[in-house]
């Protein structure tokens, strides 16, 4: 298959969250493998079969659902051990096992970031594809700047899913970072966060796959 490119984000920390937010803290994490950009329609249809429409672009409409058993998939394609068992739509994580997964939210914001305190890496018009593009869907993955880690397209083109829930006290929404290209630019930044259904699926959301250490969000 179209082999999903990784690259080692070294452990460390940065401030996690906007200025004026609430959760502006200190996150650390180790180090651990995460995807050179979003997982495209292609790798996502040699996984699980299906016909890819545009190979280069971000798959999405893809449920945070699916985009856990994927992660199990494109494991066991790979030779790994699956991260992710389920219950019906319970989903546990294996914290021994070597195979792909979803960023938690402190790895996705701490991949984004690459050491800037900002809410971009970068003039968001240089590094995201957003609304102000006048985009009718997803472009191909990799046509704007990278940040410092050499990941494409962490902000703008696609929200990302994490594992996380969005507010773990109230519903079983899950987290999806980063904003997309029909958001405004004003929104398309670091600390953006939302959260869905893990069975909700939109034409503006998909994933980029993680491996490695455990970094839960505290």
């Amino acid at each position: 298959m179209s082999d999903v490119e990784m690259t080692r984000i070294p452990a460390g920390s940065v401030l996690r969250g906007d200025q004026r937010g609430e959760d502006r803290r200190e996150i650390t994490v180790e180090a651990f493998d995460i995807g050179v950009y979003p997982v495209t329609e292609e790798q996502m249809a040699e996984i699980l079969g299906i016909t890819a429409q545009n190979p280069r672009r971000p798959a999405v409409q893809v449920s945070w659902l699916r985009a856990v058993r994927f992660c199990n998939a494109l494991s066991e394609w790979e030779g790994r051990d699956p991260v992710y068992a389920y219950d019906g739509e319970v989903v546990d994580w294996d914290t021994e096992a070597d195979g792909f997964r979803l960023p938690t939210e402190d790895e996705w914001e701490y991949a984004c970031r690459a050491g800037s305190t900002g809410s971009t890496y970068g003039p968001i018009a240089e590094i995201a594809w957003t609304a102000g593009d006048g985009l009718r869907g997803p472009v191909e993955v990799g046509g704007r700047l990278p940040n410092l880690h050499g990941l494409f397209d962490i902000l703008g083109n696609v929200s990302e899913w994490c594992w996380d829930l969005f507010a773990p006290e109230t519903s079983d929404a899950r987290v999806f970072r980063g904003g997309g290209w029909s958001d405004a630019r004003a929104v398309v930044r670091a600390s953006a966060r939302r959260g869905a259904n893990p069975r909700a699926i939109f034409d503006d959301v998909g994933l980029r796959v993680a491996r490695g250490a455990l970094n839960r969000t505290r």
